[in-house]
């Protein structure tokens, strides 16, 4: 916390200091300053101070501070206010960092001191990079245009801020990776590289090699991935942190190779992670990392033992007991698609709906819909139906999201562009420039003015004529699409009419010619001759089921509904010598009804009967379209086997019905005991 909130008694005690040394009749001014220097450095050195516990870093940091306060601006004071910044974020305050990030941006500014202002930026961006993005990428690109403006005019030696420079390309690359601007990525990561290439700093270079392999995974260039990950293990070696690169390096090796199915290699760079025993030992959260990982991996590559489920439940253990949600999210999410590939989605669903709830806690939005696409497979019909429906809501929300902050990243770099040029070139205005813009600034203006009217003149004309440009080009794509359509639904139908009047005639002919022989021939061959004509005949059923089919996919208006829907059943049931009854209500116009309407009624008619073929054993069946209270009811009974209540949550046909009624806002009832046949009732509005 700042000064203001010290106790009474030190601030009294404090400045009691203060007034004994500068009352002295020998104190000079400059001596006074001095003194102050001196203090601000020694309750710096005592903040950083290892060996001092929370609360006397606090207390150090917190007089540094109010002595900083009575300095007089210079640079100087800028260094401190961006050093004071810097250990108010170690001890975690990041509000009282934030606070002197934004001190140091107004001193650095009234001193015109473009180093000290882009630092400035460069600090609040780190403070907003994990709460506010686009508060983030503003700062962190005003940062990058000032430093981009020293390169463009050699006026300073790149050295001097390039690892400044390359962490603030870093981070705007993480930015523009994390809304899914791969390619923007990219390119700002090989910048980065460029700066700390010129300084040869080795764990930034790590760092950056390490984001160029997250984004060529994301893009699926795997190999790219592994040799950008390797050279990250290359760069950590011998600094501080190689130990870490390389834990992290052979797990993110790990699972490129899973991404591309190759699990053995896969499990080995795992393996080659767990080695580091003693580092990960103090370091529980990357060992539950690596070795959830390998459990995974061994489970997609087939294997199946109690080993496998006993490293994941391991593993969850010890991110319980972390309350690391961001590995829970992940570890149940696992052991859900274990359960599932054992047949047991009761546990399934229980561990999926704690990734969800895990997820939900650290807005891991991407889990989160793996475990939405995982309950809606191992729970009932009705509740696997909503939970997919979550799916596509959140996923569309997400795509929209991504899509807000690329447009709002873009937005940003061409409004501050102007901004930033001015602010890095304050330092080199000079007296004579700012008389000469005082003497002509009423003509200027004028000017301005005459010149922004016809700016706007001109843009406004220009986004008239292109929006009359984008409406001709969206009727143009739209009469392309309808005559696509039509195209579309020619073609169907001539294959339609071909293979009913031109193959199947052919095949009627060459069965008629057979029977002809048959009657005419009694050389032995009559049985083999009739195999063939029954062949014959029901290679001419299917082809009259496809015809059929593809003349009713778009409903040509030339056949009365009721006869297609007539037709289709006949086939069916002939086929599979099943009777059938079949009725229409008059009352019902088809010519008015919606074609989509048609269409799914024809196919909720179709999915009924095969699954009626396929698993009720029936005798006959009864189909009858109904028109009460503007609603066209549809009834589908047969007088089979019939199922169990319990198991129509399983049905997929069953779900599809279900679907295509939700569509046209319907409802839909299945009625069934075991041995007493089926009734299938569809209520649609009209």
């Amino acid at each position: 916390m700042f000064v203001e909130n010290r106790n009474f008694i030190k601030i009294l005690l404090f400045t009691t200091f203060f007034v004994s040394i500068f009352s002295c009749t020998d104190f000079t001014t400059e001596d006074s300053n001095q003194v102050k220097l001196n203090l601000i450095e020694f309750h710096l050195d005592e903040a950083k101070d290892e060996n001092k516990s929370l609360d006397e870093k606090k207390k150090s940091i917190d007089i540094a501070y109010s002595l900083f306060s009575t300095l007089d601006n210079s640079l100087y004071k800028v260094e401190k206010a961006k050093e004071i910044s810097s250990i108010y974020y170690d001890l975690k305050d990041y509000e009282a960092s934030k606070k002197m990030d934004e001190k140091m941006l107004t001193l650095s500014l009234s001193l015109k001191d473009s180093i000290g202002i882009a630092k400035s930026y460069a600090n609040l961006g780190i403070y907003y990079r994990n709460i506010q993005l686009d508060s983030a990428y503003v700062n962190f690109h005003r940062a990058n245009k000032i430093y981009k403006s020293f390169d463009d005019k050699n006026d300073k030696d790149p050295k001097t801020y390039a690892i400044d420079h390359g962490k603030v390309l870093i981070d705007l690359a993480k930015l523009s990776r994390k809304v899914k601007d791969y390619g923007k990525s990219e390119d700002l990561t090989i910048q980065a590289i460029e700066k700390f290439e010129l300084v040869n700093n080795k764990a930034y270079l790590a760092l950056s090699y390490n984001n160029l392999g997250i984004v060529s995974k994301h893009l699926e260039r795997y190999d790219d991935a592994v040799t950008y990950y390797t050279k990250v293990i290359e760069y950590a070696k011998n600094t501080k942190r190689d130990t870490l690169y390389a834990t992290l390096s052979y797990n993110n090796i790990g699972t490129v190779y899973k991404s591309q199915k190759k699990y053995e290699e896969a499990k080995t760079s795992f393996k080659k992670g767990l080695e580091y025993s003693n580092f990960l030992s103090k370091r529980p959260e990357r060992y539950a990392r690596l070795l959830d990982n390998y459990a995974y991996a061994r489970f997609l590559s087939g294997e199946d033992n109690d080993e496998i489920l006993n490293l994941f439940k391991k593993t969850l253990t010890i991110r319980d007991s972390l309350k690391d949600y961001v590995g829970i999210s992940t570890n149940t999410l696992h052991l859900a698609e274990y359960y599932q590939s054992q047949g047991n989605d009761s546990i399934a669903k229980f561990y999926a709906q704690r990734a969800r709830e895990a997820s939900a806690k650290v807005n891991n939005n991407v889990e989160l819909l793996q475990s939405y696409q995982l309950l809606s497979q191992v729970s009932d019909s009705k509740e696997g139906l909503q939970y997919a429906q979550n799916y596509i809501k959140l996923n569309d929300s997400l795509q929209r999201e991504e899509r807000l902050f690329k447009n709002k990243f873009a937005r940003i770099r061409f409004e501050t562009e102007e901004k930033v040029e001015k602010i890095a070139q304050i330092s080199r205005e000079n007296q004579l420039l700012i008389f000469a813009i005082l003497g002509l600034s009423i003509l200027f203006l004028l000017g301005y003015v005459i010149f922004r009217q016809q700016q706007s003149n001109k843009e406004l004309l220009f986004e008239q004529k292109q929006q009359q440009s984008n409406q001709e080009i969206y009727r143009l794509l739209l009469s392309q699409q309808l005559k696509l359509e039509e195209g579309r639904k020619l073609e169907q139908h001539r294959m339609s009419e071909e293979l009913h009047d031109g193959v199947l005639g052919r095949l009627f002919g060459v069965r008629l010619s057979l029977d002809g022989i048959n009657q005419r021939a009694n050389d032995g061959f009559t049985d083999a001759r009739n195999k063939y004509i029954d062949e014959l005949k029901s290679i001419e059923k299917e082809i009259r089921l496809i015809s059929h089919d593809l003349g009713t996919e778009t409903l040509s208006p030339d056949i009365a509904y009721v006869d297609v829907v007539e037709s289709l059943v006949s086939d069916l049931c002939t086929v599979h010598k099943m009777e059938f009854e079949f009725s229409n209500d008059e009352n019902i116009d088809w010519e008015t009804i919606d074609d989509q309407k048609k269409v799914n009624l024809f196919r909720i008619i179709q999915e009924s009967l095969q699954n009626i073929f396929k698993h009720a054993k029936a005798k006959s069946v009864k189909i009858k379209f109904d028109y009460i209270d503007d609603k066209i009811n549809l009834t589908i009974l047969d007088d089979g086997i019939g199922f169990k209540s319990s198991k129509v949550k399983r049905g997929i046909g069953l779900k599809n019905i279900t679907s295509r009624v939700t569509q046209m806002n319907g409802v839909v009832d299945f009625i069934s005991n075991q041995d007493s046949g089926t009734k299938v009732s569809v209520g649609i509005p009209i």
